[in-house]
């Protein structure tokens, strides 16, 4: 089997997905984009595709070495995301081609579900309670919110800042019980000396875990924080290959890893995340803002991960595959078919994949978002 194509689509609201085509007639799929840059990362694939042309896609590792350390330029998001969706299309063809699901090709499930949760918040209490109470109506066991202080943290806070932000998450914690998990994600825009206030105050609703706290690159921050509370400290979707996590875990600045399957080096890289990760007794809890084929990537990962705590969704799938993943109970149940295990539904994505994506006159240079959508 030989690669003979690839093929990106935009597709809405903000994603690009990748076909790679194979003389023998399948093809393997991918999810190769950076939020916000997905016409530069569909030429950084199209950068690619002449050293994968007439390559076997069975030979993931050696393909992944090759254009990522044989690059004068490497690493950083546009190129690592790149290589991630060509990495989950080659694992996809593998699969495919051996019949096998990719987790069995990782070493076989630890799990035959994999938890999920989504974020939940809103612009009031009011709002907020009733968005976690319908989560849970919908068999969610957990969900992520944000601080909710109605404006940006300062370096020095208020009383009545830190406790708005408390009062709405306090909020949710009873409206939902103590047996939902409830994450609250700061996006590392929180100042630390703020960060650790909030921290101290959140302590009596035990959040699941404290998502970057402070900027990810801030490692002696973030460890000291760590070291402050028995709260567990989440970072990594801004984190890029293993090298990026390395630092993380030698100094102890989070004890939950998230990397992101489509930006991090894609499905095998994040399976080495995961054993660094072991080592320090840190868990994984993949980040996944996107579209169906990275969930699919990412659901792969979790199964064959001792360490796997829980995954972040924002779509199952309706509208782009041909059968949507399912939540049960809080849980995907895990997918049998061959490679990722997912078909696209190309019919019900006619509405979405414009076929002029690529003019620059009608779309915007940096997300690809079109002028008429």
């Amino acid at each position: 089997m030989k690669i003979t194509k690839l093929e990106t689509m935009l597709v809405k609201p903000r994603w690009l997905f990748l076909k790679m085509h194979t003389d023998e007639g399948l093809i393997g799929l991918g999810e190769p984009i950076l939020e916000g840059r997905a016409l530069t990362v569909a030429q950084a694939v199209a950068e690619l595709e002449p050293y994968l042309l007439g390559k076997d896609p069975t030979r993931v590792v050696h393909h992944w070495q090759a254009m990522y350390k044989h690059a004068f330029y490497r690493g950083g998001p546009i190129l690592t995301s790149a290589l991630s969706g060509v990495e989950h299309a080659l694992w996809d063809l593998t699969g495919k081609a051996l019949g096998v699901p990719v987790y069995k090709l990782l070493g076989g499930p630890l799990r035959d579900r994999i938890r999920i949760y989504r974020g939940c918040g809103g612009r009031t209490i009011e709002e907020a309670v009733a968005n976690a109470k319908a989560l849970v109506a919908q068999g969610f066991t957990a969900m992520k919110t944000g601080p909710a202080g109605g404006r940006p943290a300062r370096i020095v806070e208020t009383p009545g800042f830190v406790d708005r932000v408390v009062e709405q998450f306090a909020a949710m914690r009873e409206a939902v019980g103590k047996d939902i998990d409830i994450a609250i994600d700061f996006h590392g825009a929180v100042p630390p000396q703020t960060s650790a206030l909030l921290i101290k105050a959140l302590e009596p609703y035990q959040p699941m875990f404290i998502e970057e706290p402070v900027q990810c690159q801030n490692e002696d921050v973030l460890a000291d924080l760590a070291k402050k509370t028995h709260l567990p400290i989440a970072t990594g979707e801004r984190l890029f290959t293993k090298w990026g996590f390395r630092r993380v875990l030698e100094t102890g600045a989070a004890s939950i890893l998230q990397p992101d399957i489509a930006h991090a080096g894609g499905i095998f890289e994040g399976r080495l995340i995961a054993g660094m990760a072991e080592a320090y007794y840190a868990a994984i809890a993949p980040h996944c803002p996107l579209g169906p084929i990275a969930l699919a990537a990412c659901i792969q990962l979790d199964a064959a991960i001792p360490n796997f705590l829980i995954q972040e969704h924002a779509s199952l799938g309706e509208g782009y595959l041909k059968e949507p993943f399912r939540m049960v109970d809080g849980y995907i149940p895990l997918p049998e078919k061959p490679g990722l295990g997912i078909e696209l539904d190309d019919e019900a994505m006619k509405d979405k994949v414009p076929h002029d994506w690529r003019n620059p006159e009608r779309y915007h240079p940096d997300d690809g978002t079109a002028i008429d959508w």
